[in-house]
């Protein structure tokens, strides 16, 4: 059993950057699968960004590439979400998931454990 805990989110301007974490417990999390996934209102949750168990092998969707940075610090039990660039589109509530499996996969469902989410707001 994994246990996640994201935290970071906040109210940025446009063009500003944030920085969300997400603790997780539990001894195997170095060989979990991380994902961030965010669901703006009204909108089906979508992928934004994952990465592999030793940290060598990012993903991202077309609309946060170049601007996200996820990383993980396996010591720490901790995976980070590093946004810049911020815009309005951006505003959503974001989760970090892990996954009991090898495969880094960028479909929710494939997902097995999820944080409860921080809210990301990116004002005009």
């Amino acid at each position: 059993q994994v246990q996640l805990v994201e935290s970071g989110g906040g109210l940025v301007q446009t063009g500003g950057s944030l920085r969300l974490s997400c603790a997780a417990s539990g001894r195997t999390f170095s060989s979990y699968p991380m994902g961030w996934f965010r669901q703006a209102p009204g909108k089906e949750r979508e992928f934004a960004a994952a990465i592999g168990w030793s940290g060598t092998s990012t993903y991202y969707a077309d609309s946060v590439k170049g601007r996200f940075t996820i990383f993980r610090d396996n010591a720490k039990n901790t995976v980070y979400l590093q946004m810049n660039s911020l815009k309005p589109e951006d505003t959503a509530v974001y989760y970090c998931a892990a996954r009991n499996g090898v495969v880094v996969t960028t479909v929710d469902k494939d997902y097995d454990y999820w944080g409860q989410g921080t809210q990301v707001t990116v004002s005009s």
